[in-house]
């Protein structure tokens, strides 16, 4: 069976994260999105409730399930036995993060391969932290997020005042 981890912090679920996971559910048996619990950040949404929001639009794909992990990568997917890591590229800015922090995660556990995933180009200029600050200031969320956490995202940032 073929299992590959897509972590990120989803702070929140973009249409860009949901593109790639969709592609993933197409290609492996299962598919583990993996919520970053960083306590070094401070997310507009808990851990529990980017899980929420992730479930609200996967609900769909039977083959895609949502974790929380800290720590290392690599640690939580020796923990889940699994030995392929997907990171989504938008720019050749993420491309020499990720290159480093893949090769990085290789030295750290060489039997765990990292592969990229280039976004699809109608979401290559999308960013939680570019959504959150439409959001804050109003803007239209159409085709940024998925329609099903639209307003949750709306309440969450009225609430943050």
């Amino acid at each position: 069976m073929s299992v590959a981890i897509y972590p990120g912090s989803f702070d929140p679920i973009t249409n860009g994260h949901l593109d790639i996971i969709t592609r993933l559910s197409k290609i492996y048996d299962e598919v583990i999105v993996a919520v970053l619990n960083n306590s070094a950040k401070s997310p507009l949404f808990t851990t529990d409730e980017r899980i929420e929001l992730i479930e609200k639009c996967v609900k769909g794909l039977d083959n895609v399930h949502t974790e929380t992990f800290d720590g290392l990568l690599v640690d939580f997917a020796r923990l889940k036995n699994v030995t392929t890591i997907v990171k989504g590229l938008r720019a050749i800015s993420d491309f020499e993060y990720e290159f480093q922090m893949a090769l990085l995660n290789k030295k750290l556990s060489p039997d765990i391969e990292t592969l990229f995933m280039i976004s699809s180009e109608n979401h290559m200029y999308i960013s939680s932290s570019i959504v959150k600050e439409i959001a804050k200031f109003g803007g239209a969320l159409t085709g940024l997020v998925p329609d099903e956490i639209v307003n949750d995202l709306k309440l969450k940032i009225e609430k943050r005042g």
